[in-house]
């Protein structure tokens, strides 16, 4: 196994689309012509106009930022401007943890409800319990709050209080409990084990903790489980909308000897990257079934497609989002980033994925459920207005419905894969014959 550090990014961890992103200090650019700056006068003079004349003073910070953001978007959906605020906010997320109190919450009526404390965080130590009922936070009142909103004021710096005023089922009156934030880590990987014979790996996100709870989450099941015993991992990447790069490609590698894993090309051939696996399989060689679905993005996609495209696994469910591209992050100073496209992905076998998707070697689909039916539609890269066409773009496009079932007897793709493991069902797509890689690889 071959850990690398590396600065790139894909997935956009806030939000439905995912996204590739790549650090960078700066990218050399030619000088615009003439004209170009003529274009950029005219910008001036229109800016002058709005400042001075507009009906109401505008927000000049706000007119320059939308400005920036009209021609981000005009390019294609993932390209945009970040403020300060909104880059910190990406870190943080790639970080995968921040300071804040350890719970999990929803909204009802117009509260904030407390799903269920972290164990050994903040909320738990402080008392707070599942089912209470957030009605103030230090003093200001909840309700008219979005839940994001909410979530914001709860996250702060570490070792700050912050008192939450309480309702809860059974108590006299609100309670006022003070609560002191600390580093909260979220957990990017879920695992446990299936029936007592097969291994259940979830990664939820790609940040910088994912390969090292994905290596934590099989050396545990290995424990629990006798190699004799154990048939095979499910590796679900349902709902994942992506995240680091270098972490995509360590999670594909802890399945893999060898093999290329991802590619990436821009607009000059010279720019072109190629990352491999290298010797280590932390399954030891067990057969794999990779989950996706319509809400498999980016990351997801990348480990997806290395593991079908070198025949290490079998991907089962329906098509993924079919997000294919990849950022640059330009730091902007104390002013935020950029965000420009600068280069597609390619799976093993030379594929680009973008506006396509991964299509499963075993398509199952999972219905949904009555009160969710008509609410629900499958949308994934093609469907978004101005995305890059991609080269085998189809009108078949990409996406499919994402949808899990919160309970596992309900789920239909994870107990199919579990009847593969079991030999109840029977499928010439599994186990996925290594002879065939090689012959994938040659064709690209």
């Amino acid at each position: 196994m071959i850990r690398r550090a590396s600065l790139v990014i894909v997935g956009a961890l806030m939000g439905a689309t995912a996204m590739s992103v790549i650090y960078s200090a700066g990218v050399p650019a030619q000088a615009a012509g003439p004209s170009t700056y003529r274009e950029l006068s005219i910008f001036g003079d229109v800016f002058e106009r709005v400042r001075a004349q507009y009906v109401t003073p505008p927000d000049e910070e706000k007119l320059v930022e939308n400005a920036i953001n009209g021609m981000l978007t005009s390019l294609d959906p993932h390209s945009s401007f970040m403020n300060a605020k909104d880059a910190e906010d990406m870190r943080t997320q790639t970080r995968g943890e921040f300071g804040g109190l350890g719970i999990e919450v929803t909204m009802e009526n117009e509260l904030v409800k407390v799903i269920a404390p972290i164990d050994d965080t903040p909320a738990s130590k402080a008392g707070i319990l599942a089912g209470d009922f957030i009605s103030e936070i230090d003093g200001a009142p909840v309700r008219g709050l979005k839940l994001e909103e909410a979530v914001e004021k709860m996250r702060g710096g570490v070792n700050t209080p912050i008192k939450l005023t309480i309702i809860r089922q059974g108590a006299d009156k609100p309670l006022d409990i003070t609560v002191v934030r600390d580093i909260i880590a979220v957990r990017a990987v879920k695992s446990r084990v299936e029936g007592g014979d097969v291994g259940y790996v979830r990664v939820i996100s790609f940040t910088e903790k994912t390969y090292d709870d994905l290596e934590k989450a099989i050396k545990k099941i290995k424990a629990d489980v006798p190699a004799d015993k154990l048939k095979g991992y499910v590796l679900d990447l349902r709902l994942n909308p992506g995240g680091l790069l270098d972490q995509a490609i360590n999670v594909s590698d802890a399945f893999l000897e060898r093999g290329e894993v991802v590619s990436t090309r821009g607009r000059n051939a010279e720019e072109t990257r190629r990352f491999n696996a290298g010797p280590g399989d932390l399954t030891d060689g067990k057969p794999v079934i990779v989950l996706v679905n319509g809400g498999s993005a980016s990351a997801s996609e990348i480990v997806a497609g290395a593991l079908q495209d070198l025949r290490r696994a079998t991907v089962l469910g329906t098509r993924s989002f079919g997000k294919g591209s990849v950022q640059t992050i330009i730091p902007l100073g104390d002013a935020g980033a950029l965000r420009l496209t600068t280069a597609l992905y390619y799976t093993p076998s030379g594929k680009s994925i973008q506006g396509t998707g991964i299509q499963p070697d075993i398509k199952v689909e999972q219905p949904l459920p009555p009160e969710l039916q008509g609410k629900v539609r499958a949308e994934g890269e093609s469907s978004l207005r101005g995305h890059i066409q991609g080269a085998a773009e189809t009108d078949e496009g990409s996406g499919s419905v994402a949808y899990v079932p919160p309970e596992a007897k309900d789920d239909l793709q994870l107990n199919y894969a579990l009847d593969l493991f079991r030999g109840v069902k029977k499928d010439p797509s599994f186990p996925p014959s290594p002879d065939k890689a090689a012959a994938a690889t040659i064709k690209k």
